[in-house]
């Protein structure tokens, strides 16, 4: 996707970004979100804190939204499951109401909005990929198979390697992504954690949390 944001838009003022909590109050939980996408045929998870919770079989914090990922041509298939709904893209502060094709490609964040109230229930990741391979954002060097990265909950829920989820983490490293690294990582396997490591020494070399593993 590309790195130059699309014109257009609405940049978000300080009121609107604070009224946002409100607006995924409505959130879907992970098995809504499985239950509405039953039986398409494309590699879907659930991605960020709700993974790490879906990994661990219980919710261990309040989410204020929930995302998923998928590969990013195949949204057309996840935007038809969806009928009566919008898909808002959203990027560096700034919505794009209904957005275009030429939105789509430059942004990779998109939030289903229910039209009739203005909330917003699911937010979908639309991630590089090479055909069944998936790309990672933060270094395009790495690509694992979708088999690899998708695990299951005990309900049969996909979530991403919580490894992988952690990577995304260590980026901002805000309060709720130390908590959830704090939390996750004695659920690690030694296979798990040496993966983790060996991707932070490689996304974030020196990074805090490559001390503690």
């Amino acid at each position: 996707m590309n790195e130059q944001l699309p014109s257009g838009g609405h940049e978000l003022s300080p009121d609107e970004i604070e009224a946002l909590d409100a607006r995924w109050s409505s959130a879907w939980s992970p098995g809504e979100v499985a239950r509405r996408l039953a039986g398409i045929d494309i590699p879907w998870y659930v991605a960020a804190g709700w993974a790490l919770d879906l990994f661990r079989g219980r919710q261990t914090r309040p989410h204020g939204d929930i995302e998923i990922a998928i590969p990013s041509a195949r949204f057309p298939e996840v935007r038809d499951r969806f009928p009566g709904y919008v898909f808002d893209a959203a990027g560096s502060g700034r919505i794009w109401e209904d957005a275009s094709p030429e939105v789509l490609a430059a942004v990779h964040q998109t939030w289903l909005r229910d039209p009739a109230t203005g909330d917003y229930l699911l937010d979908v990741f639309r991630e590089p990929h090479d055909g069944d391979t998936w790309i990672c954002r933060r270094d395009e060097e790495i690509r694992l198979p979708y088999g690899e990265i998708i695990r299951r909950s005990q309900d049969g829920i996909p979530y991403l390697a919580p490894e992988l989820v952690l990577l995304f983490k260590a980026k901002h490293r805000r309060p709720k992504d130390q908590a959830d690294f704090d939390a996750t990582v004695p659920y690690l396997t030694p296979a798990q954690r040496a993966t983790l490591t060996g991707l932070l020494t490689r996304v974030h070399p020196g990074h805090a949390w490559l001390a503690e593993l």
